[in-house]
Protein backbone atom coordinates (compact mmCIF):
# COMPACT_ATOMS: atom_id res chain seq x y z
CA UNK A 1 0.00 0.00 0.00
CA UNK A 2 1.27 3.47 -0.81
CA UNK A 3 2.51 5.54 2.12
CA UNK A 4 -0.04 8.20 1.20
CA UNK A 5 -2.78 5.89 2.53
CA UNK A 6 -2.53 6.33 6.28
CA UNK A 7 -3.44 3.63 8.74
CA UNK A 8 -6.88 3.64 10.23
CA UNK A 9 -8.47 5.36 7.22
CA UNK A 10 -6.83 8.74 7.86
CA UNK A 11 -7.03 11.28 5.09
CA UNK A 12 -4.50 11.66 2.34
CA UNK A 13 -2.64 14.93 1.85
CA UNK A 14 -3.92 17.43 -0.70
CA UNK A 15 -0.86 16.90 -2.94
CA UNK A 16 -1.49 13.15 -2.72
CA UNK A 17 -5.10 13.59 -3.73
CA UNK A 18 -4.14 15.77 -6.68
CA UNK A 19 -1.56 13.22 -7.85
CA UNK A 20 -4.22 10.49 -7.71
CA UNK A 21 -6.52 12.34 -10.13
CA UNK A 22 -6.92 10.25 -13.24
CA UNK A 23 -6.71 11.45 -16.84
CA UNK A 24 -10.51 11.54 -17.09
CA UNK A 25 -10.75 14.41 -14.58
CA UNK A 26 -7.93 16.29 -16.32
CA UNK A 27 -9.72 15.81 -19.65
CA UNK A 28 -12.93 17.13 -18.13
CA UNK A 29 -11.10 20.08 -16.58
CA UNK A 30 -9.76 21.03 -20.01
CA UNK A 31 -13.38 20.95 -21.16
CA UNK A 32 -14.00 23.92 -18.86
CA UNK A 33 -12.12 26.11 -21.30
CA UNK A 34 -12.94 29.75 -22.16
CA UNK A 35 -15.16 28.45 -24.97
CA UNK A 36 -17.26 26.73 -22.33
CA UNK A 37 -17.21 29.69 -19.95
CA UNK A 38 -17.78 32.34 -22.61
CA UNK A 39 -20.62 30.37 -24.17
CA UNK A 40 -22.31 29.95 -20.79
CA UNK A 41 -21.99 33.71 -20.19
CA UNK A 42 -23.48 34.54 -23.60
CA UNK A 43 -26.31 31.99 -23.30
CA UNK A 44 -27.13 33.01 -19.73
CA UNK A 45 -27.28 36.66 -20.74
CA UNK A 46 -29.68 35.87 -23.59
CA UNK A 47 -31.90 33.18 -22.10
CA UNK A 48 -31.58 33.72 -18.34
CA UNK A 49 -32.09 30.57 -16.26
CA UNK A 50 -34.08 28.83 -18.99
CA UNK A 51 -31.28 26.48 -20.13
CA UNK A 52 -29.94 25.60 -16.68
CA UNK A 53 -31.30 22.09 -17.19
CA UNK A 54 -28.93 21.68 -20.16
CA UNK A 55 -25.97 22.29 -17.84
CA UNK A 56 -27.28 19.54 -15.53
CA UNK A 57 -27.85 17.21 -18.49
CA UNK A 58 -24.20 17.62 -19.46
CA UNK A 59 -23.07 15.46 -16.50
CA UNK A 60 -24.59 12.11 -17.63
CA UNK A 61 -23.92 12.79 -21.33
CA UNK A 62 -20.26 13.64 -20.79
CA UNK A 63 -19.90 10.85 -18.25
CA UNK A 64 -20.99 8.30 -20.85
CA UNK A 65 -18.61 9.68 -23.47
CA UNK A 66 -15.59 9.84 -21.14
CA UNK A 67 -16.27 6.34 -19.80
CA UNK A 68 -16.31 4.85 -23.30
CA UNK A 69 -13.20 6.79 -24.36
CA UNK A 70 -11.30 5.75 -21.24
CA UNK A 71 -12.12 2.07 -21.73
CA UNK A 72 -11.17 2.16 -25.41
CA UNK A 73 -7.82 3.72 -24.57
CA UNK A 74 -7.14 1.45 -21.61
CA UNK A 75 -7.97 -1.78 -23.45
CA UNK A 76 -6.79 -1.03 -27.00
CA UNK A 77 -3.73 0.96 -25.84
CA UNK A 78 -4.14 3.38 -28.73
CA UNK A 79 -5.82 6.69 -29.55
CA UNK A 80 -9.08 7.21 -31.45
CA UNK A 81 -7.46 8.59 -34.61
CA UNK A 82 -5.01 5.69 -34.94
CA UNK A 83 -7.67 3.08 -34.22
CA UNK A 84 -10.00 4.62 -36.80
CA UNK A 85 -7.29 4.60 -39.48
CA UNK A 86 -6.27 1.00 -38.73
CA UNK A 87 -9.82 -0.34 -38.55
CA UNK A 88 -11.74 1.70 -41.11
CA UNK A 89 -9.08 3.08 -43.44
CA UNK A 90 -7.42 6.42 -44.13
CA UNK A 91 -10.47 8.06 -45.76
CA UNK A 92 -12.72 7.59 -42.76
CA UNK A 93 -9.86 8.67 -40.52
CA UNK A 94 -9.44 11.79 -42.66
CA UNK A 95 -13.07 12.75 -41.99
CA UNK A 96 -12.44 12.39 -38.26
CA UNK A 97 -9.22 14.39 -38.61
CA UNK A 98 -10.98 17.31 -40.31
CA UNK A 99 -13.83 17.32 -37.78
CA UNK A 100 -11.37 17.47 -34.87
CA UNK A 101 -8.79 19.89 -36.28
CA UNK A 102 -11.34 22.38 -37.65
CA UNK A 103 -12.98 22.73 -34.24
CA UNK A 104 -9.64 22.75 -32.41
CA UNK A 105 -8.15 25.60 -34.44
CA UNK A 106 -11.18 27.84 -33.91
CA UNK A 107 -11.28 26.91 -30.23
CA UNK A 108 -7.54 27.56 -29.73
CA UNK A 109 -7.95 31.02 -31.26
CA UNK A 110 -11.00 31.75 -29.10
CA UNK A 111 -9.34 30.46 -25.94
CA UNK A 112 -6.16 32.46 -26.54
CA UNK A 113 -8.17 35.63 -27.00
CA UNK A 114 -10.33 34.94 -23.95
CA UNK A 115 -7.34 34.03 -21.77
CA UNK A 116 -5.59 37.24 -22.81
CA UNK A 117 -8.79 39.15 -22.02
CA UNK A 118 -8.77 37.66 -18.53
CA UNK A 119 -5.19 38.81 -17.98
CA UNK A 120 -6.15 42.25 -19.29
CA UNK A 121 -9.08 42.46 -16.88
CA UNK A 122 -6.86 41.57 -13.93
CA UNK A 123 -4.09 43.96 -14.93
CA UNK A 124 -6.38 46.75 -16.13
CA UNK A 125 -4.74 46.92 -19.56
CA UNK A 126 -5.67 46.18 -23.16
CA UNK A 127 -5.58 42.51 -24.05
CA UNK A 128 -5.07 42.35 -27.81
CA UNK A 129 -1.31 41.95 -27.74
CA UNK A 130 -1.33 39.65 -24.72
CA UNK A 131 -2.35 36.72 -26.92
CA UNK A 132 1.20 36.36 -28.26
CA UNK A 133 2.98 35.96 -24.87
CA UNK A 134 0.16 33.69 -23.65
CA UNK A 135 0.50 31.46 -26.72
CA UNK A 136 4.27 31.40 -26.33
CA UNK A 137 3.98 30.46 -22.66
CA UNK A 138 1.64 27.55 -23.39
CA UNK A 139 3.88 26.28 -26.17
CA UNK A 140 6.85 26.59 -23.83
CA UNK A 141 5.07 24.38 -21.30
CA UNK A 142 4.49 21.70 -23.94
CA UNK A 143 8.05 21.99 -25.19
CA UNK A 144 9.73 21.91 -21.79
CA UNK A 145 7.67 19.26 -20.05
CA UNK A 146 6.89 15.64 -20.82
CA UNK A 147 3.34 14.35 -20.66
CA UNK A 148 3.46 13.54 -16.95
CA UNK A 149 4.89 16.94 -16.07
CA UNK A 150 2.33 18.82 -18.18
CA UNK A 151 -0.54 16.86 -16.62
CA UNK A 152 0.87 17.48 -13.13
CA UNK A 153 0.76 21.24 -13.75
CA UNK A 154 -2.80 21.00 -15.04
CA UNK A 155 -3.89 19.02 -11.97
CA UNK A 156 -2.79 21.79 -9.63
CA UNK A 157 -4.29 24.52 -11.79
CA UNK A 158 -7.69 22.80 -11.54
CA UNK A 159 -8.05 24.22 -8.02
CA UNK A 160 -8.44 27.65 -9.63
CA UNK A 161 -11.81 26.69 -11.09
CA UNK A 162 -13.28 27.35 -7.64
CA UNK A 163 -13.16 31.03 -8.68
CA UNK A 164 -16.18 30.48 -10.94
CA UNK A 165 -18.24 29.05 -8.09
CA UNK A 166 -17.37 32.01 -5.89
CA UNK A 167 -18.23 34.45 -8.69
CA UNK A 168 -21.62 32.79 -9.11
CA UNK A 169 -22.40 33.09 -5.38
CA UNK A 170 -21.42 36.78 -5.40
CA UNK A 171 -23.72 37.33 -8.40
CA UNK A 172 -26.64 36.46 -6.06
CA UNK A 173 -28.86 34.46 -8.43
CA UNK A 174 -32.51 33.75 -7.76
CA UNK A 175 -31.79 30.34 -6.21
CA UNK A 176 -35.37 28.95 -6.13
CA UNK A 177 -35.93 29.94 -9.75
CA UNK A 178 -32.52 28.61 -10.76
CA UNK A 179 -33.07 25.26 -9.06
CA UNK A 180 -36.53 24.87 -10.60
CA UNK A 181 -35.15 25.63 -14.09
CA UNK A 182 -32.35 23.12 -13.48
CA UNK A 183 -34.63 20.16 -12.74
CA UNK A 184 -37.72 21.04 -14.81
CA UNK A 185 -36.71 21.40 -18.48
CA UNK A 186 -38.22 24.42 -20.21
CA UNK A 187 -38.48 23.28 -23.82
CA UNK A 188 -38.71 25.97 -26.47
CA UNK A 189 -38.35 26.30 -30.25
CA UNK A 190 -37.29 29.93 -30.00
CA UNK A 191 -34.12 30.53 -32.05
CA UNK A 192 -32.06 31.73 -29.08
CA UNK A 193 -33.06 28.71 -27.01
CA UNK A 194 -32.23 26.20 -29.77
CA UNK A 195 -28.93 27.86 -30.67
CA UNK A 196 -28.05 28.23 -26.99
CA UNK A 197 -28.78 24.57 -26.26
CA UNK A 198 -26.65 23.43 -29.20
CA UNK A 199 -23.83 25.75 -28.15
CA UNK A 200 -23.84 24.44 -24.57
CA UNK A 201 -23.82 20.82 -25.75
CA UNK A 202 -21.20 21.53 -28.40
CA UNK A 203 -18.86 23.25 -26.00
CA UNK A 204 -18.92 20.40 -23.46
CA UNK A 205 -19.17 17.35 -25.74
CA UNK A 206 -16.56 18.60 -28.18
CA UNK A 207 -14.36 15.99 -29.81
CA UNK A 208 -10.97 17.01 -28.41
CA UNK A 209 -12.06 15.97 -24.91
CA UNK A 210 -12.73 12.32 -25.70
CA UNK A 211 -9.90 12.11 -28.25
CA UNK A 212 -7.51 13.40 -25.59
CA UNK A 213 -8.93 10.83 -23.18
CA UNK A 214 -8.02 7.97 -25.52
CA UNK A 215 -4.54 9.49 -25.90
CA UNK A 216 -4.04 9.78 -22.16
CA UNK A 217 -5.29 6.29 -21.33
CA UNK A 218 -4.06 4.55 -24.45
CA UNK A 219 -0.75 6.18 -25.34
CA UNK A 220 0.80 8.50 -22.78
CA UNK A 221 -0.07 6.98 -19.42
CA UNK A 222 3.04 5.03 -18.42
CA UNK A 223 2.31 1.32 -17.85
CA UNK A 224 2.73 0.42 -14.19
CA UNK A 225 2.72 -3.32 -14.64
CA UNK A 226 -1.06 -3.54 -14.54
CA UNK A 227 -2.74 -4.54 -17.79
CA UNK A 228 -4.72 -1.63 -19.16
CA UNK A 229 -7.83 -3.68 -19.67
CA UNK A 230 -7.96 -5.23 -16.20
CA UNK A 231 -11.03 -4.76 -14.05
CA UNK A 232 -9.25 -2.41 -11.63
CA UNK A 233 -8.07 -0.09 -14.39
CA UNK A 234 -11.49 -0.02 -16.05
CA UNK A 235 -13.22 0.63 -12.72
CA UNK A 236 -10.85 3.51 -12.06
CA UNK A 237 -11.60 4.91 -15.50
CA UNK A 238 -15.34 4.79 -14.83
CA UNK A 239 -15.00 6.57 -11.49
CA UNK A 240 -12.76 9.21 -13.04
CA UNK A 241 -15.17 9.73 -15.92
CA UNK A 242 -18.12 10.32 -13.59
CA UNK A 243 -16.12 12.69 -11.38
CA UNK A 244 -14.85 14.63 -14.36
CA UNK A 245 -18.28 14.93 -15.93
CA UNK A 246 -19.83 16.23 -12.71
CA UNK A 247 -16.96 18.71 -12.32
CA UNK A 248 -17.54 20.09 -15.81
CA UNK A 249 -21.32 20.32 -15.39
CA UNK A 250 -21.03 22.14 -12.06
CA UNK A 251 -18.70 24.80 -13.49
CA UNK A 252 -20.97 25.26 -16.52
CA UNK A 253 -24.01 25.56 -14.23
CA UNK A 254 -22.31 28.16 -12.03
CA UNK A 255 -21.32 30.34 -14.98
CA UNK A 256 -24.77 30.11 -16.56
CA UNK A 257 -26.28 31.13 -13.22
CA UNK A 258 -23.85 34.04 -12.73
CA UNK A 259 -24.53 35.41 -16.20
CA UNK A 260 -28.30 35.01 -15.93
CA UNK A 261 -28.32 36.72 -12.53
CA UNK A 262 -26.38 39.74 -13.79
CA UNK A 263 -26.42 40.26 -17.55
CA UNK A 264 -29.71 38.41 -18.09
CA UNK A 265 -31.50 40.16 -15.24
CA UNK A 266 -30.53 43.58 -16.59
CA UNK A 267 -31.09 42.64 -20.26
CA UNK A 268 -27.46 43.17 -21.23
CA UNK A 269 -25.46 41.20 -23.79
CA UNK A 270 -21.76 40.33 -23.85
CA UNK A 271 -19.86 40.98 -27.07
CA UNK A 272 -16.48 40.21 -25.49
CA UNK A 273 -14.96 38.69 -22.38
CA UNK A 274 -14.10 42.21 -21.25
CA UNK A 275 -17.80 43.12 -21.52
CA UNK A 276 -18.79 40.17 -19.36
CA UNK A 277 -16.17 40.98 -16.72
CA UNK A 278 -16.95 44.70 -16.69
CA UNK A 279 -20.67 43.99 -16.42
CA UNK A 280 -20.08 41.86 -13.35
CA UNK A 281 -18.30 44.72 -11.56
CA UNK A 282 -21.28 47.07 -11.10
CA UNK A 283 -23.86 44.28 -11.03
CA UNK A 284 -22.14 41.82 -8.67
CA UNK A 285 -19.18 43.77 -7.28
CA UNK A 286 -15.46 43.99 -8.13
CA UNK A 287 -14.69 40.69 -6.38
CA UNK A 288 -16.96 38.80 -8.77
CA UNK A 289 -15.36 40.52 -11.77
CA UNK A 290 -11.85 39.64 -10.62
CA UNK A 291 -12.84 36.05 -9.85
CA UNK A 292 -14.36 35.73 -13.31
CA UNK A 293 -11.16 37.08 -14.89
CA UNK A 294 -8.94 34.78 -12.82
CA UNK A 295 -11.06 31.78 -13.73
CA UNK A 296 -10.90 32.74 -17.38
CA UNK A 297 -7.09 32.76 -17.30
CA UNK A 298 -6.93 29.43 -15.44
CA UNK A 299 -9.35 27.80 -17.85
CA UNK A 300 -7.30 28.95 -20.84
CA UNK A 301 -4.02 27.70 -19.40
CA UNK A 302 -5.57 24.30 -18.60
CA UNK A 303 -7.32 23.84 -21.96
CA UNK A 304 -4.80 25.21 -24.46
CA UNK A 305 -2.11 22.53 -23.90
CA UNK A 306 -4.73 19.80 -24.36
CA UNK A 307 -6.14 21.41 -27.51
CA UNK A 308 -2.73 21.95 -29.08
CA UNK A 309 -1.44 18.50 -28.18
CA UNK A 310 -4.60 16.79 -29.42
CA UNK A 311 -4.22 18.55 -32.76
CA UNK A 312 -0.64 17.33 -33.05
CA UNK A 313 -1.62 13.78 -32.10
CA UNK A 314 -4.45 13.38 -34.60
CA UNK A 315 -2.42 14.82 -37.48
CA UNK A 316 0.56 12.65 -36.53
CA UNK A 317 -1.62 9.55 -36.22
CA UNK A 318 -3.16 10.13 -39.65
CA UNK A 319 0.28 10.19 -41.29
CA UNK A 320 2.00 7.68 -38.96
CA UNK A 321 4.48 10.23 -37.63
CA UNK A 322 6.39 9.83 -34.41
CA UNK A 323 4.42 11.86 -31.92
CA UNK A 324 3.96 12.52 -28.24
CA UNK A 325 4.80 14.95 -25.48
CA UNK A 326 7.06 12.25 -24.08
CA UNK A 327 9.13 12.48 -27.26
CA UNK A 328 11.77 15.18 -27.50
CA UNK A 329 11.53 17.75 -30.26
CA UNK A 330 14.45 16.09 -32.02
CA UNK A 331 12.56 12.77 -32.19
CA UNK A 332 9.16 14.18 -33.19
CA UNK A 333 9.88 17.27 -35.29
CA UNK A 334 6.71 17.06 -37.38
CA UNK A 335 4.55 16.62 -34.28
CA UNK A 336 5.97 19.79 -32.77
CA UNK A 337 5.74 21.54 -36.14
CA UNK A 338 1.97 20.95 -36.02
CA UNK A 339 1.88 22.50 -32.55
CA UNK A 340 3.71 25.56 -33.86
CA UNK A 341 1.42 25.75 -36.90
CA UNK A 342 -1.75 25.49 -34.81
CA UNK A 343 -0.65 28.21 -32.41
CA UNK A 344 0.47 30.40 -35.32
CA UNK A 345 -2.88 30.14 -37.10
CA UNK A 346 -4.72 30.74 -33.85
CA UNK A 347 -2.65 33.84 -33.13
CA UNK A 348 -3.37 35.20 -36.60
CA UNK A 349 -7.12 34.71 -36.12
CA UNK A 350 -7.01 36.20 -32.62
CA UNK A 351 -5.14 39.30 -33.77
CA UNK A 352 -7.71 39.87 -36.52
CA UNK A 353 -9.93 41.53 -33.91
CA UNK A 354 -12.95 39.20 -34.07
CA UNK A 355 -15.14 39.67 -30.93
CA UNK A 356 -14.23 36.89 -28.54
CA UNK A 357 -17.72 35.94 -27.32
CA UNK A 358 -18.93 35.58 -30.90
CA UNK A 359 -15.91 33.41 -31.68
CA UNK A 360 -16.52 31.31 -28.57
CA UNK A 361 -20.14 30.63 -29.45
CA UNK A 362 -19.19 29.89 -33.08
CA UNK A 363 -16.60 27.37 -31.88
CA UNK A 364 -19.24 25.75 -29.69
CA UNK A 365 -21.77 25.46 -32.52
CA UNK A 366 -19.12 24.02 -34.87
CA UNK A 367 -18.24 21.55 -32.14
CA UNK A 368 -21.87 20.54 -31.79
CA UNK A 369 -22.06 19.83 -35.51
CA UNK A 370 -18.76 17.92 -35.71
CA UNK A 371 -18.87 15.97 -32.45
CA UNK A 372 -21.30 13.20 -33.58
CA UNK A 373 -18.76 12.02 -36.19
CA UNK A 374 -16.21 11.12 -33.55
CA UNK A 375 -18.85 9.74 -31.19
CA UNK A 376 -20.15 7.29 -33.79
CA UNK A 377 -16.62 6.02 -34.46
CA UNK A 378 -15.84 5.84 -30.74
CA UNK A 379 -18.88 3.69 -29.94
CA UNK A 380 -18.30 1.42 -32.95
CA UNK A 381 -14.69 0.83 -31.91
CA UNK A 382 -15.70 0.24 -28.30
CA UNK A 383 -18.00 -2.58 -29.42
CA UNK A 384 -15.61 -3.99 -32.02
CA UNK A 385 -14.19 -7.38 -30.88
CA UNK A 386 -11.19 -6.92 -33.19
CA UNK A 387 -10.27 -3.80 -31.23
CA UNK A 388 -11.47 -4.61 -27.71
CA UNK A 389 -11.39 -8.41 -27.70
CA UNK A 390 -13.51 -9.87 -24.90
CA UNK A 391 -13.41 -6.56 -23.01
CA UNK A 392 -15.62 -4.53 -25.32
CA UNK A 393 -18.09 -2.22 -23.61
CA UNK A 394 -21.47 -3.53 -22.50
CA UNK A 395 -24.55 -3.28 -24.64
CA UNK A 396 -26.13 -0.82 -22.18
CA UNK A 397 -23.13 1.50 -22.26
CA UNK A 398 -23.05 1.29 -26.06
CA UNK A 399 -26.76 2.14 -26.19
CA UNK A 400 -26.10 5.16 -23.98
CA UNK A 401 -23.27 6.20 -26.30
CA UNK A 402 -25.52 5.93 -29.36
CA UNK A 403 -28.17 7.97 -27.55
CA UNK A 404 -25.67 10.76 -26.88
CA UNK A 405 -24.55 10.75 -30.53
CA UNK A 406 -28.14 10.89 -31.79
CA UNK A 407 -29.10 13.58 -29.28
CA UNK A 408 -26.19 15.89 -30.18
CA UNK A 409 -26.53 15.07 -33.88
CA UNK A 410 -30.23 15.88 -33.76
CA UNK A 411 -29.48 19.31 -32.37
CA UNK A 412 -26.96 19.80 -35.16
CA UNK A 413 -29.41 18.80 -37.89
CA UNK A 414 -32.05 21.09 -36.40
CA UNK A 415 -29.56 23.96 -36.45
CA UNK A 416 -28.79 23.29 -40.14
CA UNK A 417 -32.38 23.01 -41.34
CA UNK A 418 -33.67 25.66 -38.93
CA UNK A 419 -33.35 28.58 -41.40
CA UNK A 420 -35.32 26.69 -44.07
CA UNK A 421 -38.07 25.96 -41.54
CA UNK A 422 -38.11 29.56 -40.36
CA UNK A 423 -36.93 28.60 -36.89
CA UNK A 424 -33.69 30.62 -36.94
Amino acid sequence: MHREHRAGGRRRSVPGLLRSIGPEVVSAASDNDPTNIGTAAAVGAQTGYQLSWVAVLVAPLLGVVLTIAAQVGAVARDDLQSLTRKRYGSWVAAVLLVSVVAVNLVTIAADLQAGAAGIGLLAGIGSRWLVVPLGAAVFGLLLAGKYGQVVAVLRYLMVGFAAFGAAAVLADPDWPRLLEASVVPALSLRPEALAGGLALLGTTLTSYVYVWETIGRGVEEAPDGTPGGCGLARAGARVGAVAGAVFTAVILWFMLAASAATLGRHHQTAASAQDAGRALRPLAGPAAAYLFAAGLVISAVVALPVLMATTGYVVGAQFSWRRGLSQGIGRARRFYAVLVGSIGLALAVSLAGIPVIGMLVAASVIGGLGTPIGLVLLVRLARDPQVMGPQRISGRLALAGWAVAVFVGGFGVLFIIGPALGIF
